[in-house]
């Protein structure tokens, strides 16, 4: 009987399983190599994207209050009559506390070298407090609350208005105009509804004479603002670096408020955008040819256009540690985890002293 030869057994050597799992080490390495540049270029783009957002955020709200400082509601007005005892017509005026009653000084800017430190704020580590060494702006114009005079009893001391708002109150500081004057006051009494009544008259004022300072026209014998002229409530605020909650004493763009109903009036500090390193601010006073800084500035009643750089950091945890740039960063322990940063410049002109 004669039986077939037998077959070898198919199969891989070693070395070809060697050479076999050495390509797929290689195809695999390529794929984890595209993968990880991936990442990271979505978590660089992330970073910019934060940095990016935080700077819209700041310039927008920064320019625009800039924009509004010594803005009455009723153009460019040389004549402001304050009514305010505690302004600078008043007797018990006091130019450290009551800083947001001068309107005189509607734009100010504090910074090194400057001969005194913003009132408005305290230097310190704390929560909410100003980053030493960094600049800040004060700014008061009249906040639009799209409210206006219907009649004005001058016999009772009051002003009617035309709508509704639930921003008022009594104690409230307050603007009204036309095209000739603009007069601050503080509302002495205030009856909501439809139609609202606020007082101006006595004790809240020292002096019911709506035009005091100022010269009244020819054949008037008492100041009267006729409907439609328009009037707002006060908005006073300062805008600085300050330390946010976060506990490795990151800080932000800070606006401390002012609320006048409280007598004294409060200053709030509200964080504005997060991430924000420092703030550098400098200004143009009419007929310049350049920027100077707050130091140099010798008339701020003078200053047209004000300009600020922000240097801004990534704040999502997520992507940090991106970048590589050199040099301390707020938050992180070395330059190779630092965020990334940017710094931006805007020029905003000051909108009723630009001719």
């Amino acid at each position: 009987m004669n039986r077939r030869p037998t077959k070898a057994v198919a199969g891989f050597t070693l070395i070809e399983l060697m050479v076999a799992m050495l390509l797929g080490l290689i195809v695999i390495a390529g794929v984890i190599s595209v993968f990880l540049a991936n990442q990271q270029v979505y978590r660089t783009n992330a970073a910019l994207g934060d940095v990016q957002d935080g700077t819209r955020m700041s310039f927008e709200m920064l320019a625009q209050n800039i924009r509004e400082a010594g803005l009455t509601g009723c153009g460019n007005i040389g004549q402001v009559a304050n009514l305010l005892p505690e302004g600078p017509n008043g007797s018990s005026y006091n130019a450290v506390t009551d800083w947001w009653t001068n309107w005189s000084n509607a734009l100010v800017g504090y910074g090194t070298g400057t001969s005194t430190a913003n009132p408005a704020l305290t230097v310190g580590t704390a929560i909410g407090n100003q980053v030493s060494g960094t600049d800040s702006l004060m700014i008061l114009s009249a906040a639009d609350v799209g409210l206006s005079v219907k009649t004005q009893t001058t016999s009772a001391t009051t002003f009617t208005l035309n709508g509704t708002s639930s921003d008022l109150a009594a104690n409230t500081v307050m603007i009204v105009c036309d095209p000739w004057l603009a007069t601050i006051f503080r509302a002495s009494s205030y009856i909501a509804g439809t139609n609202p009544v606020i007082g101006y008259g006595s004790p809240a004022n020292f002096s019911t004479n709506l035009s005091y300072g100022y010269a009244l026209p020819v054949g008037v014998s008492n100041y009267t603002y006729v409907a439609n002229a328009p009037i707002a409530t006060l908005a006073a605020g300062v805008w600085y670096i300050g330390y946010n909650p976060l506990l490795n004493k990151s800080t932000s763009l800070y606006l401390a408020s002012v609320n006048t109903t409280t007598n004294p009036a409060t200053v709030t500090q509200q964080e504005m955008v997060r991430g924000v390193t420092a703030m550098h601010i400098t200004y143009n006073m009419a007929n310049a040819t350049s920027f100077v800084a707050a130091s140099a500035v010798t008339s701020w009643s003078s200053v047209a256009a004000v300009q600020v750089s922000l240097t801004v950091q990534q704040t999502g945890a997520a992507n940090a540690g991106v970048s590589t740039n050199a040099g301390t960063y707020t938050g992180a322990t070395s330059a190779a985890a630092a965020p990334i940063q940017r710094i931006y410049t805007v020029t905003s002109t000051v909108r009723n002293r630009v001719q």
